[in-house]
C-alpha cells in the first residue's frame, strides 16, 4: 500500500502547464531544497525532468502524463520548455537538469550522508560514473550502482536488489519514459526518498560521453552537440520540430 506523503505539494501559482504537461516554477538551489524536504520526509517521491521530447511523447502515452501529472516535482529540462514558457507569458527562472541535478545531489550527499544509488547505461558505466563522482566529490556516499540492461519483466526483481542498498535517493538512467514507468512501479519496494530518471547523465560522467561546451550550452544548442557524439538519437531529435509546432499552434 502506497503511504501517505507529508510535504506541501507546489500551489498552482508556482506552476505552469506546457501543452498539458505541468512544470514547477524552480530553480536549481529550489530543487535541492524540496529533495532535501524529500529525503527528510521518509516517504518516497517521484521527480522528473521535463524536455520537449518527452513531453511530445506524452501526448500520446497516457501512462506517461500521468506520471507527469502525480510527480511530486516536475523541472524544466531543455531550452524548448523554457522558450515555450516564456511564449506564454511565464518564464522560468532557468534549466533544471537531470545531469546537473546529479551533480549536485552528489556534492549534497559529501555533506549530509545521503546515500545514492545509480542505476542504468550499459554494464560498466554506472560503475565509471560513480568513481568519478567520488573522486570529484570526496566522501560522496554512492552505495551501490547496476546497468540498465533488462526487459520490464524483471523490473520487481532488480528493484529488491536496489532495495538492499538502502539508497535516500535513486537516479535511473534509462530514458524516456522506461526510466519514470521503473521508478513509479517500484518505488514502494525501493522506498528511495526521491528517486530521479536522468537520462543519459551516466555516459556524461563516466566519460563514455563528453557534455557540450558552456559555448553551445549558452547558445541552447546542446542538442546538436549531444546528436553528433550519438547519432542513434535522432529519434529524440526528431521530436524537437514536433514540439515546436504544437507549441506554436496553442494560445498564448
Amino acid at each position: 500500500m502506497r503511504v501517505t506523503k507529508t510535504f506541501t505539494p507546489v500551489t498552482e501559482d508556482r506552476r505552469i502547464h506546457v501543452l498539458g504537461v505541468p512544470i514547477d516554477r524552480v530553480s536549481m538551489a529550489d530543487c535541492l531544497s524540496r529533495i532535501q524536504e524529500f529525503v527528510n520526509s521518509g516517504f518516497p517521491h517521484l521527480i522528473v525532468t521535463a524536455d520537449a521530447s518527452g513531453i511530445v511523447q506524452a501526448q500520446t502515452d497516457v501512462e506517461l502524463q500521468q506520471l507527469y501529472e502525480t510527480a511530486d516535482l516536475v523541472t524544466p529540462d531543455s531550452a524548448g520548455v523554457l522558450w515555450a514558457a516564456k511564449r506564454q507569458g511565464k518564464p522560468l527562472s532557468e534549466r533544471v537538469s537531470g545531469v546537473d541535478i546529479v551533480d549536485s545531489v552528489c556534492q549534497r550527499s559529501s555533506e549530509l550522508g545521503w546515500r545514492i544509488f545509480f542505476l542504468g547505461a550499459s554494464p560498466g558505466v554506472a560503475e565509471q560514473a560513480a568513481e568519478r563522482m567520488r573522486l570529484k566529490h570526496p566522501g560522496c556516499n554512492i552505495v551501490g550502482t547496476r546497468h540498465g540492461f533488462f526487459p520490464p519483466e524483471s523490473d520487481q526483481v532488480v528493484a529488491a536488489e536496489v532495495a538492499i542498498a538502502k539508497p535516500d535517493v535513486l537516479f535511473v538512467g534509462m530514458g524516456i519514459p522506461r526510466q519514470e514507468k521503473f521508478i513509479r512501479s517500484t518505488q514502494d519496494i525501493i522506498g528511495a526518498r526521491a528517486a530521479l530518471g536522468v537520462g543519459g547523465s551516466f555516459d556524461v560522467f563516466s566519460g563514455k560521453v563528453k557534455r557540450a561546451p558552456r559555448s553551445l550550452q549558452r547558445l541552447k544548442l546542446e542538442w546538436l552537440w549531444r546528436l553528433a557524439q550519438n547519432p542513434k538519437k535522432i529519434d529524440k531529435v526528431m521530436l524537437l520540430p514536433r514540439f515546436v509546432s504544437l507549441v506554436l499552434r496553442t494560445k498564448r
